[in-house]
């Protein structure tokens, strides 16, 4: 005779508990060794939800200082994709120019390399998806390629506390801004020097720094810059 429902209640939620705490955790050493417990899909989406307008502009930038796997990035990602889909999907190259647009606006920091490369490919597999859905036969890999350059750059390894990456170097970003629709400007920034920039009035110190409209701050001057560059050959530039 089976376990009656009181019986069998526990054993369902156990089981449950169980499932939930492996879908958060890789391992028990890891969470004892860094503290990593990642973001369960509910509590994602309920955050996201109060900065819903924000995670539905294509071009608003969002960086997750500990990204693990990309929980939070993959479905920022997800959100901006579908309103490019809505506007745009009846024609290829424009969905194609503002998917890229979109991917370009999200950034991440972790600790480890191991989730870094699953969250680079992660956030690659659900552009690729909606990308290969949408554009068809107009797909190419020319732009997966620029896809898969400009997450190298957005999603990097290293520690939003020290502001430094896992080779010691201080954490830099690539800000890619769009310039006569099929044309992306890139330039580098120092993640510290744009922290401290927000945290400041402007002195006279800050001569050659500059008033950023986004973060309504001012904010140095990038240390690099690439020549403007169509959106699908980004990676001819490292």
């Amino acid at each position: 005779m089976p376990d009656s429902l009181i019986e069998l209640f526990p054993k369902v939620v156990s089981k449950g508990k169980k499932e939930v705490e492996k879908s958060q955790t890789k391992s028990k050493q890891r969470v004892l060794d860094h503290g990593e417990v990642f973001t369960a899909e509910r509590e994602v989406n309920a955050m996201l939800d109060l900065v819903k307008q924000e995670t539905e502009r294509i071009d608003s930038r969002f960086l997750e200082p500990a990204c693990g796997t990309g929980n939070f990035l993959a479905e920022i990602l997800r959100r901006k994709l579908a309103v490019v889909k809505s506007r745009y999907g009846k024609n290829p190259d424009d969905y194609e120019r503002y998917a890229v647009l979109a991917v370009t606006s999200i950034y991440g920091v972790d600790l480890l390399q191991d989730n870094v490369d699953e969250c680079r490919i992660r956030m690659f597999d659900i552009f690729n998806k909606e990308y290969a859905a949408i554009c068809g036969i107009w797909a190419t890999d020319e732009t997966r390629e620029a896809v898969r350059h400009i997450l190298k750059h957005n999603i990097l390894c290293g520690d939003a506390l020290t502001l430094k990456t896992s080779t010691g170097q201080p954490i830099a970003f690539a800000e890619w801004s769009a310039v006569n629709s099929c044309l992306l400007k890139r330039r580098d920034f120092r993640l510290d020097q744009m922290l401290e920039g927000r945290e400041q009035q402007y002195t006279l110190e800050m001569i050659d720094w500059e008033f950023d409209n986004e973060t309504k701050a001012y904010i140095p001057r990038p240390f690099q810059e690439f020549p403007l560059v169509h959106y699908k050959k980004v990676q001819q530039y490292e």
